[in-house]
């Protein structure tokens, strides 16, 4: 029987998911659950290489996010669902990989020389952030994972994972781990109410867990097409971000009958902005009921990730003793052949 491929991802513990997060990986995670052996972590580690000075939320941040997962459909009978600090044996090989990882590689990831432009409001030149490929390929290497979902945009950021896996499996003459592939996912165009890509940083964003009168309050905010000054100027959908969320959540029926009355100017951009705010309110309920019910037993939400990393160390467990087979490290194997000397 052919063993049913890994698929491994995480979101940094970051808090409450926002449409962004949802229709770029969480929707796609959820439909992954039925076809593959799924690990999904709350990537608190991750969240520490930037906010290290001051990390006071990271545990709430991340059991709203897991929250967000929950009542979204991830569901942890199909899927191992577990926070990365409750599994040790990730930072055990990513200490072991970093021995092999050159410097040269880590220095050269365009994220890397990006961020410590842009983000001049933190330090950044430390170990830990400059390490942060190194982890990342240890979160997906010590799950011997097949797949990684991503969007083809994002594909680059996987190479430097397979170039340490390649190197580890070089070195020790191993097979322990398979090179990381990209399981391309629709990547959905998702604007911030202001134009500009959904962020948190941006304030910008529409949260899953956003009540009625959040969601309609932000959808009047939003920017719309610049062209269309009067009631009566004609539409322009395709630049419109009214219409780019119309595509994630209204009907094909309605698509097309906002698109066409949009370039007819039969409907205005606040009647649309009203019909949006609706169809999202309808889209996102069932999400908002679900996030209400885990609220009122939190611990079940605890309990969840302690069976999930529980489950997780299971399979690290399984690696890291091929690991540490590989690297010279298996003294009950080194006794044994002693007393055979």
């Amino acid at each position: 029987m052919t063993e049913q491929k890994t698929v491994l991802s995480g979101m940094r513990s970051t808090g409450k998911i926002h449409l962004g997060n949802y229709f770029g990986a969480l929707k796609n995670w959820i439909d992954l659950q039925d076809g593959y052996r799924c690990y999904y972590f709350a990537a608190d580690w991750h969240a520490l290489t930037t906010d290290y000075a001051d990390p006071s939320q990271t545990a709430a941040n991340t059991l709203e996010m897991v929250t967000d997962w929950l009542a979204a459909g991830l569901d942890p009978a199909r899927s191992t669902i577990f926070i990365q600090s409750m599994v040790p044996d990730h930072a055990e090989l990513h200490l072991l990989m970093s021995m092999i990882t050159p410097l040269g590689w880590l220095e050269r990831v365009p994220t890397y020389k990006e961020q410590i432009q842009q983000i001049e409001n933190k330090d950044l030149h430390t170990y830990g952030f400059l390490g942060y490929p190194v982890l990342q390929t240890v979160d997906i290497a010590v799950y011997r994972a097949h797949f990684v979902p991503v969007g083809e945009d994002q594909a680059s950021h996987l190479e430097i994972s397979r170039e340490i896996v390649r190197r580890f499996n070089y070195l020790y003459q191993r097979e322990i781990f398979p090179e990381p592939r990209a399981l391309f996912t629709p990547a959905a165009k998702v604007p911030g109410i202001d134009g500009r890509k959904m962020s948190k940083s941006y304030g910008n964003a529409i949260n899953l867990s956003d009540s009625p009168d959040e969601i309609r309050k932000k959808c009047m905010q939003m920017f719309t097409d610049p062209q269309r000054i009067k009631r009566s100027d004609p539409g322009r959908p395709e630049v419109c971000n009214l219409y780019d969320f119309h595509k994630l959540v209204s009907t094909p029926e309605v698509q097309e009958r906002v698109a066409c009355d949009c370039r007819a100017a039969t409907i205005g951009c606040v009647d649309d902005k009203k019909l949006l705010a609706q169809t999202l309110i309808d889209y996102l309920e069932p999400m908002r009921r679900r996030r209400e019910e885990l609220l009122r037993d939190r611990d079940t939400i605890y309990d969840i990730l302690l069976e999930g990393s529980k489950k997780a160390r299971e399979r690290t467990a399984e690696t890291m003793e091929q690991v540490r087979g590989a690297m010279g490290l298996d003294y009950r194997k080194a006794l044994a052949l002693a007393e055979k000397v």
